[in-house]
């Protein structure tokens, strides 16, 4: 991993990237980074839901994607927060990231509540075109030293 000296707070960003493979195994893996680069730093970005979130983005990628290209998957920390981007060679925006759905998911189903998740409980969320593909990303803020468990 690159980024910053061990400190409390990044004062400029600190980022992480990393190629996983295209497959199931990808969702462990960059739980682990997101968990590591939270702690490396001790950000202030809550790790549980941010590894939440990556897991739902990663498994999207693998799942909606053709193909056995990799996925990357983009860490960057900053002063106010966290951003979390995960890139895949499909170039079709993800359904419904950033508008509410009309329906609500069917209960008995496995699938439907990633992004659902996603905009619920990230501060912001999106997508973007890249060369090879798409990104998809989503935001937290810094959580306030007060409100940390010990």
């Amino acid at each position: 991993m690159n980024g910053t000296a061990l400190q409390d707070r990044p004062s400029a960003s600190a980022s992480w990237r990393i190629a996983l493979p295209h497959s199931a195994a990808a969702v462990p893996v960059a739980r682990a980074l997101v968990r590591t680069a939270l702690a490396e730093l001790e950000h202030g970005a809550d790790s549980d839901t941010a590894e939440l979130l990556t897991a739902e983005l990663v498994a999207n990628a693998v799942e909606h994607t053709a193909g056995d290209a990799p996925i990357e998957l983009v860490v960057e920390l900053l002063p106010s927060g966290c951003q979390v981007e995960v890139h895949d060679p499909d170039p079709e925006p993800p359904g419904n990231l950033t508008r509410p759905v009309d329906m609500e998911p069917d209960p008995w189903q496995e699938h439907g509540r990633g992004l659902l998740l996603i905009r619920a409980l990230s501060s912001s969320c999106g997508h973007r075109p890249t060369e090879s593909g798409k990104a998809v990303w989503f935001r937290l803020p810094a959580v306030p030293p007060q409100w940390r468990p010990a």
